[in-house]
C-alpha cells in the first residue's frame, strides 16, 4: 500500500466517477483503474462497486475512506513540517541572555521574531555572566547569545551595542549632586560589584577603566545581579560602575551619574558558532540584523 494508491482511492471515492478521478489526479483512466485494484487485492476486499452506469462504496470502502483521509492529510502535514524546518520555520532556537542590557534589547527582538516566525519555539536562556554563556554556547547548549565582549576569536560575533559604564553612588553621595563624576574621584571609595573569577567581562571592564585613571578599586562586597549591586549601593555599602540600562531598575536611595575621564564603554555583542548552518539561526541573525544594526 502506497500513498498514491489512497490517493486514487480517495479521488474515485468523493467522485464516485472513474473519469473525473482520473482529471482531477491528471492521469489517464487506465492506470488509475490498476492502482484502485493493486489496493484491493493488498486488502483482500472490496472497497468499491463498479456498474456501467455508476460507481459506489461499498461498507468496506466507505470505513477505509476515513483512514486514507486521515493518513494523507498526516502526510501532507508531515510534508508541511520538514519542508518548514528546512526553510527555518518550524523548530526552536535557544537564545543566551547575559544581564540587564539585553533584557533592553529582548522585547522588540523576540516580538519581532515570534511575528515571522511563529512556528519556531523560542527558548530564552538567561545567565548573569558572560563567560559561562560561552562555554554553554561552545558545548551547544544554545545557539546563539546576547553577551558582553569580549568574544574568543572561535565564535562568529557582531558588535549591536557600545554602552556607557556609569557610577552608582548612594543619593546621600557628595558626588550625587554633580551632573557627571570624574571616575579618578571614586579611587577612595568601597565598591560593589560582580564576583571575581566567575567570568564577568563587565567585572572586568570596570577594573580596566579605572587602571587607566590610576588606581584598582576596592572591591568590599561581591553581588550575583545588577538588582543586588544596586540594593547594596542603595544601602550605603559602596558605589558601583554598571552599564548605563541598570538605571532602568528605577531603584530608591541610589544615583545613576555619567563618568569621565576614561574610556568606560562596553560593547555587547551577538554571538554564535561559525559554521552553524541552521536555517533557524539564518533567520534569527536576519532580524537581528534588521533591528539591532
Amino acid at each position: 500500500m502506497e500513498l498514491r494508491h489512497l490517493r486514487a482511492f480517495t479521488a474515485v471515492a468523493e467522485e464516485l466517477h472513474f473519469g473525473r478521478a482520473a482529471a482531477r489526479l491528471h492521469m489517464a483512466q487506465p492506470p488509475l483503474s490498476q492502482q484502485i485494484k493493486h489496493l484491493e487485492r493488498d486488502l483482500g476486499v472490496r472497497l468499491l462497486e463498479r456498474t456501467t452506469r455508476q460507481v459506489r462504496l461499498t461498507s468496506a470502502g466507505a470505513v477505509f475512506l476515513e483512514h486514507a483521509r486521515r493518513v494523507l492529510a498526516e502526510a501532507d502535514r508531515a510534508r508541511e513540517s520538514v519542508l518548514r524546518t528546512e526553510q527555518g520555520e518550524r523548530g526552536e532556537i535557544r537564545v543566551g541572555l547575559t544581564g540587564a542590557t539585553t533584557w533592553r534589547l529582548l522585547p522588540r527582538l523576540t516580538r519581532t521574531y515570534r511575528a515571522r516566525y511563529p512556528l519556531v519555539r523560542l527558548e530564552l536562556h538567561p545567565s548573569v555572566f558572560s563567560g559561562a554563556q560561552i562555554s554553554t554556547l561552545l558545548d551547544g547548549g544554545i545557539d546563539v547569545a546576547l553577551l558582553r565582549a569580549p568574544v574568543p576569536a572561535l565564535l562568529a560575533s557582531r558588535t549591536v551595542l557600545d554602552e556607557e559604564l556609569v557610577a552608582v553612588l548612594p543619593d546621600d553621595h557628595p558626588l550625587a549632586d554633580r551632573p557627571s563624576v570624574p571616575l579618578a574621584e571614586l579611587a577612595g571609595e568601597n565598591f560593589v560589584s560582580y564576583p571575581d573569577r566567575q567570568g564577568s567581562n563587565l567585572r572586568d571592564a570596570a577594573i580596566r577603566a579605572c587602571a587607566d585613571v590610576g588606581f584598582w578599586p576596592r572591591v568590599v562586597q561581591e553581588a550575583q545581579d545588577t538588582y543586588t549591586v544596586v540594593a547594596l549601593v542603595a544601602a550605603a555599602v559602596g558605589v558601583a560602575l554598571l552599564p548605563a540600562s541598570a538605571e532602568w531598575l528605577q531603584f530608591e536611595g541610589v544615583a545613576f551619574r555619567p563618568v569621565t575621564g576614561a574610556d568606560v564603554r562596553v560593547p555587547v555583542a551577538l554571538v554564535w558558532r561559525p559554521g552553524d548552518e541552521s536555517r533557524i539561526l539564518a533567520g534569527f541573525l536576519e532580524v537581528a540584523a534588521e533591528l539591532l544594526p
